[in-house]
């Protein structure tokens, strides 16, 4: 009985690590013209805060910190940038969203169209924007995709196993992207300081 839940726990982890080790590595490499690997490091800290605390409302000093000293972002890029990501970019929680309410389409055996599909996923995009960056704030939007798709919206429930955990990935990767942007906004505003965020980068 325990497959399913576990097979959906790891498919989120999955796709979350396909993002993070793979999509922000591409967009911070080709528009920010940063190494990835150089960066990561510089925001071990917040991720490692992100994803003990599940909040990314609360990791948001320790995410301003990594990027103003570790990763040489200004401050007035970080601190206009950081706190809008972090109030509305998550992508993370907006990933999980969508895969929670597919499968519990699927474990009520209930067909989604395409259409009905991307609804579920716009409306992932709309609710991740709108949630607050505390733990379990997902279940929230979750709900609301629910009962808009006309799913019943008690079987969140069955989600809470694996909440808290899978909470905790996505939120450290909400922080990465917010990260990234900002990394990415400080290199197309010709920041000096953004440019020494990763040492052995060259300016263009």
């Amino acid at each position: 009985a325990a497959r399913p839940l576990l097979m959906f726990g790891f498919g989120v982890v999955l796709s979350l690590a396909i993002y993070s080790f793979a999509a922000l590595p591409l967009l911070v490499s080709v528009l920010g013209r940063v190494s990835p690997w150089r960066l990561y490091p510089a925001m071990a800290p917040a991720l490692l805060t992100a994803f003990s605390s599940a909040s990314s409302s609360a990791t948001l000093p320790i995410t301003l910190d990594c990027l103003q000293r570790r990763a040489g972002v200004s401050p007035r890029i970080a601190g206009f940038v950081l706190p809008l990501g972090t109030s509305i970019n998550h992508a993370g929680s907006a990933l999980y969203e969508c895969a929670a309410a597919l499968f519990i389409a699927q474990a009520y055996g209930l067909h989604l169209s395409i259409a009905t599909q991307a609804t579920v996923v716009l409306l992932a995009l709309v609710t991740s924007m709108g949630i607050a960056g505390i733990p379990a704030a997902s279940l929230v939007g979750i709900t609301v995709i629910l009962t808009a798709v006309g799913l019943p919206a008690e079987a969140i429930g069955v989600l809470l196993v694996l909440d808290r955990l899978l909470d905790m990935a996505r939120t450290a990767v909400n922080v990465l992207a917010d990260s990234v942007c900002t990394v990415i906004v400080a290199r197309l505003s010709g920041d000096a300081g953004a440019l020494r965020a990763v040492p052995g980068d060259t300016p263009s």
